[in-house]
């Protein structure tokens, strides 16, 4: 039996249209004589719907949607299609009023109902609030063969694998016992850096274990902060890759099941990424492509200012959307040096992206004229470099709302962590494309872009980073180095230690307590940051729920010294222990 997979890219809550690819892909499938076609989990609606799924009418509506593609599906092709059923015991058991669903359609109708046992709420993931679990193995019977339905977090509490349990069941164990002969997986995984790697690992351990031959079907595409890598995969009963899709992209492959050895025959695999840096490349390449497309944009605007940051999102957003379609905005003030804008046009000449002057200064001495009263024997501080921020997010939103242009922040996570950004500023705009990149990988991913050839300007690459608000200002003159930065944000957001642990580690306790004091003190402006694209397991977006009104004090209760004072932080509202912003 053939069995086929559609990794496509659906967009969230357009019913219509994601019924039209499955139906695309099932008319391929069928012209190629595959069986069986498995599509992504929530393929209809897209994932995550949210809480689109909390207003009846779209998920009456998406019910006709299901019913209305079984009857255009080709004959003789069964479809395992993402959708949602409602709980129609909920009213008398309790529970949630949703099941998110796998339905198998074939001659006109829905034949089957699979619902999702393991409901993941961690990180981005927060299902529990929509959806109740489903309690018994899912499993059809197709041309005398039986095949295991499990949906996405099913696959993933393999105790042998983890070491623990995280859910009371296995899925994957209940379908073992049963018998069936195979057992696909239809997945929307979200892509974080590695995470390919670790699911194919994972699931070679669950097929090796169980002796079981497993398809897994993923979604491919971005939705709003995070993005979907596809990259769908099977593997035969000792754990063997016999078949991969692309990365970042949509795809149809088909797999072959041998009924004779009852297991998977080798088919074609997509080969994978030579480095980290590409596969990061990919993804922030479809991140941007997708929110633009999804959201309607088709032109972008971003301020260039000659620094690394901004270089590596206009490069990306040229990939992303073509070279017409990207508009990069020079902001120079009196303190701007001359190489950042012989940088920032060298950067714009090797991309073909188009550029535009508007000098700042004229409009800092407005600002400096209207509050000459209020800060009269005051002294030049952040409220004044700030105001220069403040000004140039002010023209780039102008150009934005004047022509329909889609703002691109360039902060990146090192920067946001530390609340090293300007509210109102720097910080403005439709989406954050490196918010979640680490300024270290920052340099990695651009020197990876000029492997071939120049296209960041090496000048920028050597140069030290400075805000350039004031005269012969740099980042380090606030911030560590970003190689001993990064490392300690490491260790303080992913791996959750403790200061006295990332001190053990080898870095100054100054200098510890001093970041994570900062990256505290910021939370208040991550919440007003616009979207970032996800590319870690910890970025500050969907899965960062951070208090901002908190009396925990990370030094405090994790580790101070009666030796090492905690530091008196410069605040750019005059309060102390705030962090510093450019």
């Amino acid at each position: 039996m053939k069995i086929a997979i559609a990794q496509i890219n659906p967009t969230i809550g357009d019913l219509l249209g994601n019924a039209q690819k499955i139906l695309e892909a099932a008319q391929r499938a069928a012209s190629g004589g595959a069986r069986l076609l498995l599509t992504p989990e929530l393929s209809l609606c897209g994932y995550p719907p949210r809480d689109l799924l909390l207003n009846p009418s779209f998920v009456e509506a998406m019910n006709i949607t299901l019913q209305n593609l079984a009857q255009d599906l080709p004959a003789n092709l069964a479809v395992l299609v993402g959708t949602v059923e409602q709980n129609i015991k909920a009213h008398i058991t309790g529970g949630k009023n949703l099941f998110n669903s796998i339905a198998l359609l074939e001659n006109g109708q829905v034949k089957q109902v699979f619902h999702k046992r393991l409901l993941p709420t961690y990180d981005v993931f927060d299902e529990r609030r929509y959806f109740e679990p489903g309690l018994q193995a899912n499993y059809f019977t197709l041309d005398n063969i039986d095949i295991g339905v499990t949906i996405c977090e099913d696959l993933w509490n393999d105790e042998e694998f983890w070491g623990k349990r995280t859910y009371a069941v296995n899925p994957i164990a209940d379908l073992a016992i049963l018998g069936v002969d195979l057992i696909v997986n239809l997945s929307a995984s979200p892509y974080t850096a590695g995470k390919q790697q670790f699911r194919e690992t994972m699931l070679k351990h669950s097929a090796v274990r169980f002796q079981q031959p497993i398809i897994y079907a993923n979604q491919v595409g971005g939705n709003d902060d995070l993005i979907f890598d596809g990259r769908s995969f099977a593997l035969n009963r000792q754990g063997e890759i016999i078949c991969r899709a692309r990365g970042f992209e949509t795809d149809l492959l088909a797999v072959e099941f041998d009924e004779a050895v009852r297991d998977l025959q080798l088919s074609s695999v997509a080969p994978g990424y030579e480095s980290e840096d590409e596969e990061i490349w990919q993804a922030l390449v479809l991140g941007v492509r997708d929110y633009a497309r999804k959201c309607r944009f088709s032109k972008v605007v971003l301020g260039l200012s000659g620094g690394v940051d901004s270089a590596l999102v206009a490069a990306i957003a040229t990939a992303a959307l073509g070279q017409e379609n990207v508009l990069g905005v020079l902001m120079p003030s009196p303190y701007s040096s001359d190489h950042s804008i012989s940088d920032a046009l060298a950067l714009a000449k090797n991309l073909g992206i188009k550029t535009d002057i508007l000098p700042i200064e004229q409009l800092m001495q407005g600002f400096d004229r209207t509050l000459a009263n209020l800060f009269a024997d005051t002294e030049f501080g952040l409220a004044e470099e700030n105001i220069q921020s403040r000004i140039r997010g002010n023209l780039l939103m102008a150009i934005a709302n004047k022509f329909g242009y889609l703002l691109l922040s360039t902060g990146n996570k090192s920067e946001m962590a530390v609340g090293y950004c300007t509210l109102y500023g720097d910080m403005n705009g439709g989406l954050a494309v490196i918010a979640d990149v680490p300024k270290t990988r920052v340099y990695s991913l651009c020197h990876w872009l000029n492997r071939n050839n120049e296209i960041i300007p090496q000048n920028v690459l050597t140069k030290a980073p400075s805000a350039e608000l004031k005269p012969g200002q740099v980042d380090q003159d606030s911030l560590p180095p970003y190689e001993i930065l990064d490392d300690i944000l490491q260790r303080l957001i992913h791996n959750h230690q403790s200061a006295a642990q990332i001190v053990a580690a080898g870095h100054d306790s100054v200098i510890v307590n001093r970041v994570i004091q900062m990256v505290a003190r910021a939370e208040f402006k991550r919440r007003q940051a616009p979207p970032g694209l996800k590319i870690t397991d910890r970025a500050f977006g969907t899965g960062w729920r951070m208090p901002i009104a908190s009396n925990w004090v990370a030094v405090k209760n994790a580790y101070q010294t009666k030796t090492t004072p905690t530091p008196t932080l410069v605040c750019s509202d005059g309060q102390d222990a705030q962090p510093r912003i450019k």
